[in-house]
């Protein structure tokens, strides 16, 4: 996960450096964040393959992981008591939007975060 987290940094890092792109200190801490999460769950729940895509789309930073599961994610209620499992509410509430969807060979989850 640290790898995928590092995979995160160096893509922003070049879209401001080559492109001249605006990020937001705080969209890096959460591109990593949202990475940290979706990646995890993927070898948690699925074992891999995994694949990360990073990308500018309009003024949003877009992850998307893809992985060979067939079931969807689904947030759990807010439990104050239960330990584990928030990634995916963490990611909920950090992110403008989250879709996921099965896709041929698997599913994939979509975040976008604004860049600034």
């Amino acid at each position: 996960m640290s790898q995928a987290r590092r995979v995160a940094a160096d893509f922003l890092a070049r879209a401001r450096a080559d492109h001249g792109l605006a990020v937001a200190e705080k969209t890096d801490d959460l591109t990593r964040l949202v990475v940290s999460e979706l990646v995890t769950n993927a070898y948690k729940y699925v074992g891999g393959p995994v694949l990360m895509e990073l990308s500018v789309v309009g003024a949003h930073i877009e992850v998307v992981v893809r992985d060979r599961g067939t079931d969807l994610p689904v947030a759990r209620a807010a439990d104050a008591g239960r330990i584990g499992q928030h990634g995916l509410e963490i990611v909920m509430a950090v992110a403008q939007s989250v879709e996921a969807r099965r896709e041929p060979g698997g599913k994939s989850i979509t975040v976008r975060l604004p860049l600034e």
